[in-house]
């Protein structure tokens, strides 16, 4: 018997059956290509948006890194954000609630609670709402809701053919790997993203249909941003004096210190602003408005000071200023820092829809430049480069603030394509999410649901459990006896002494279990009450998931591993007991 069928004795759930491999990886690629187009027509909308709201002009063009031209409406541009808070909020309340916020959460949750379910309507709620939100100047970012429209789409694609949950959250899990993918032109970082954080079962088939999703939204997303990196910058030459490379690599450490610090503030302060947003105003379309207000305040402070919004919507623009040392004032650098937080937390916190990935990638950068063109400021002649700061800066936010380790540091390298600053990256992502964690055990995705009190793993462990077969499982201490045998064991057997089972024959053929808890209150009824024939019949080379599967799927609780139906052919027992005993014993390897 193949593995990945159901067990003879428990039919599968009506109208659903797994796809075949090769099914799943044609509606990967459907998944993969919706991702790539996806992103082509949200970035579109971003643009409209924002030329349409800024400069009163029909234009869907926009290079994301150029910083904002100044508005036409002079001072009025702070009124631009309040008209998106109303566009906004009227969407959400209409269409779809789950689109409010940075998208991932959702996503998690209909992954950990609801089989990868996603109503299609999220699709084009979520698509207009963020859009809005950035093109207006709302300071999110655009990952957040192309893996929320990536994975809804993976969902929906699912009803299409009404398949087994774990299938429709590997298509879940490819759109959102799309939308990284074909948002920041990062494969890689994709693929990464949605093995550490969107696939419960992460094996090499789901890891090749997730990749191929990657592939083809990559390649789809090329033809409106080009093949080359997020942040096109000058090569760092880190190590071309391995002495100044080696205390640069020192200086990491108290800088990825510095980071996690960040980061927890970061994580906790898109919350603390929900938080007072909610008890100041009951009224959504006035708690969005109000905070979108304020943001535009600062935008047209910026703009009067600085000669550039900087805060206003994705960032990229500041980000390129930063890798390239336009900017290099540590002053101005932390200025910055200050006002994306804060800009950051007004946006989600008062009710927008968008993502925390961007936002983390400029507090990481003006982080690490203020640290390293401050240190450069203190002690004269240190020669230390501030884009390797930046870059491992950039890195260490996304990291520590969204508990992907794996992704911040492959992402990271794909938007820069410069692998001298790897061990820097590396070594501040790992000091940053450790002291992150110290600070606060949740990220900023699943912060929001603990909120809600929903617990989301932390990353992926091994489940030991899930190599197990049946005959690693069953209990081979049982007896059999003829059902005509019956009432002679119910007056011989002494609980406690012989076999921890007795497995009853009737005709030669399996016929149920005998009932020890009942052997003495039914002595005045009829003997095959004793016997639970509420069983399922699996082959012993049944593995975990199959055998958990026929479990449910059937409605029983007792197992026979057996070759055949015959009582000759029985080779153990599987009641919850040895269910649990597995569970147990697979978690002493666990955290």
């Amino acid at each position: 018997m193949n593995d990945d069928t159901p067990a003879p004795s428990a039919g599968p759930v009506a109208g659903q059956r797994p796809l075949s491999g090769g099914w799943m990886f044609v509606l990967a690629l459907v998944v993969g290509a919706f991702g790539g187009f996806g992103s082509i027509v949200f970035k579109g909308a971003i643009a409209f948006f924002q030329n349409l709201f800024f400069l009163g002009r029909f234009d869907v063009h926009l290079q994301p890194d150029t910083h904002i031209d100044p508005s036409i409406w002079g001072w009025g541009v702070i009124f631009v954000p309040v008209v998106g808070a109303v566009i906004v909020t009227w969407i959400i309340r209409t269409l779809a609630p789950e689109a409010r916020g940075h998208g991932v959460p959702e996503v998690m949750h209909a992954i950990y609670y609801h089989g990868g379910e996603m109503r299609p309507i999220t699709v084009v709620a979520k698509a207009i709402a963020s859009s809005v939100s950035i093109g207006t100047g709302g300071s999110v970012g655009r990952e957040g809701p192309i893996i929320q429209i990536g994975s809804a789409f993976g969902s929906t694609l699912g009803r299409f053919r009404n398949m087994p949950a774990r299938q429709r959250i590997v298509l879940v899990g490819a759109g959102a790997a799309a939308g990284i993918a074909a948002t920041f032109n990062a494969p890689l970082g994709g693929l990464a993203f949605a093995v550490e954080l969107m696939l419960i079962s992460v094996t090499a088939l789901n890891v090749a249909l997730v990749a191929s999703a990657t592939v083809a939204a990559t390649y789809i997303g090329r033809l409106y941003s080009g093949i080359g990196p997020s942040f096109e910058i000058p090569s760092v030459e880190l190590f071309a004096d391995h002495a100044i490379g080696s205390y640069q690599l020192l200086l990491c450490v108290p800088f990825g210190l510095l980071v996690g610090l960040a980061a927890a503030g970061f994580v906790h302060s898109i919350y603390w602003f929900e938080d007072r947003f909610e008890s100041l105003f009951h009224n959504d379309y006035l708690r969005h408005m109000s905070g979108m207000f304020v943001l535009g305040l600062m935008m047209y402070g910026f703009l009067w000071y600085l000669d550039e919004y900087y805060i206003a919507g994705v960032g990229y623009a500041t980000i390129l200023d930063v890798l390239r040392e336009v900017l290099t004032n540590p002053l101005l650098l932390l200025l910055l820092f200050a006002g994306k937080l804060v800009a950051t937390g007004l946006t989600l916190g008062s009710g927008a829809s968008g993502g925390v990935f961007s936002p983390s990638l400029f507090l990481g950068a003006t982080l690490g430049a203020s640290f390293a063109d401050g240190l450069q400021w203190l002690v004269p002649g240190l020669q230390i480069d501030p884009v390797v700061f930046a870059i491992a800066g950039m890195a260490g936010m996304v990291g520590a603030t969204t508990s992907a380790v794996v992704t911040a540091i492959v992402m990271i390298f794909e938007q820069t394509r410069d692998y001298s600053a790897m061990l820097p990256i590396i070594t501040v992502v790992a000091l940053a999410y450790v002291v992150r964690t110290r600070i606060t055990a949740e990220s900023i995705y699943t912060l929001k649901l603990a909120r809600r009190g929903l617990g989301i793993p932390q990353g992926l462990q091994a489940a030991v459990s899930l190599s197990r077969k049946a005959r690693r499982v069953m209990n081979p201490d049982f007896q059999v006896i003829d059902l005509d045998d019956l009432r002679q064991w119910q007056e011989e057997h002494v609980p406690g002494e012989g076999p921890r089972y007795t497995v009853v024959a009737k005709e030669g053929q399996l016929y149920g279990l005998a009932r020890e808890d009942l052997r003495y209150v039914m002595r005045d009824r009829e003997l095959s009450e004793l016997v639970d024939t509420r069983f399922i019949v699996v082959p012993p080379t049944t593995r975990w998931p199959v055998l958990m599967r026929a479990i449910k799927e059937g409605g029983h609780e007792v197992v026979l591993v057996a070759r055949g139906r015959a009582s000759r052919d029985l080779l153990g027992v599987i009641t919850p007991r040895e269910i649990a005993l597995t569970v147990r014993d697979a978690a002493e390897l666990m955290d």
